[in-house]
């Protein structure tokens, strides 16, 4: 049986599509089935920055991390990549779509680069996300947060969630075109990852370091970087090596915070 609550929540949604109340409209659907700390929406592309849907975080943390996001570490976030590799419409967790040492990299806890992180509202302790494919090899992402203190959403939550699947999708695909008509008259701002990842590294990687770097800073290991270019290990090792010695860094961490550096110029 429909409870009132979940039909006002639909009608509210349906009400909010095409004006600013819309990514409130989702929330308050979303939170029929699960509690969570913060939300926010993305359209994704491979060959556009990401277009702003619903911003459910900006209230409780800095700006700045959100600016440095849009110029380019969404690269490195795995439900970007998630949406511009085709993967299924549906809810998914984060650490299913994450590489293998995702959360050892600096990108999950950066307060300087990922919106969601921030003195005040503590580390994530899960993220879930609705994945809409939309047309153009386009695809939105409607995340849910919980921060440090909170507990994962169990699989009751998250079946609930899972459940509103088809009514989330077809909203987002009806509002989709107002958001995409208030961007026709901005500038075109290409943020490719082969762009991004040249204007920070220049001409002092080769081709195969750049494709090498760009999967150690999304939080691949070394085997899975092996994997994914159908190389050796042994060749990753070396790869990663000359990198470093290439940059004039000596680690990882060093790595990451030159992709900072140049964001939050």
């Amino acid at each position: 049986m429909i409870s009132q609550r979940l039909s006002d929540a639909v009608a509210g949604m349906i009400a909010a599509t095409g004006n600013v109340h819309y990514g409130q409209a989702l929330d308050s659907l979303t939170e029929y089935a699960a509690e969570f700390d913060m939300s926010c929406a993305f359209v994704f592309s491979s060959n556009h920055r990401p277009i702003v849907i619903h911003d459910g975080y900006s209230e409780t943390v800095d700006r700045r991390a959100l600016r440095s996001y849009l110029r380019g570490a969404y690269l490195l976030d795995p439900f970007y990549t998630a949406c511009v590799s085709g993967v299924a419409e549906g809810l998914w967790r984060m650490r299913d779509l994450a590489p293998d040492r995702f959360y050892d990299a600096q990108f999950a806890w950066s307060r300087e680069v990922h919106p969601c992180i921030s003195d005040q509202a503590g580390t994530l302790v899960e993220e879930v996300g609705f994945i809409v494919p939309l047309a153009n090899g386009t695809a939105a992402n409607y995340s849910l947060m919980r921060n440090r203190g909170g507990q994962l959403f169990d699989d009751a939550e998250f079946e609930s969630l899972a459940r509103l699947t088809p009514i989330i999708a077809a909203s987002i695909r009806q509002h989709w075109p107002f958001i995409q008509n208030s961007e026709a008259d901005a500038p075109a701002a290409r943020r490719d990852a082969d762009l991004v990842f040249q204007q920070v590294f220049g001409d002092a990687l080769t081709p195969a370091q750049h494709s090498v770097t760009q999967l150690i800073l999304r939080g691949h290991s070394s085997l899975s970087i092996a994997e994914h270019l159908g190389i050796t290990e042994g060749t990753v090792k070396l790869h990663r090596s000359n990198i470093y010695r290439r940059l004039g860094i000596s680690s990882q961490s060093e790595l990451f915070q030159r992709f900072i550096d140049h964001l939050v110029e």
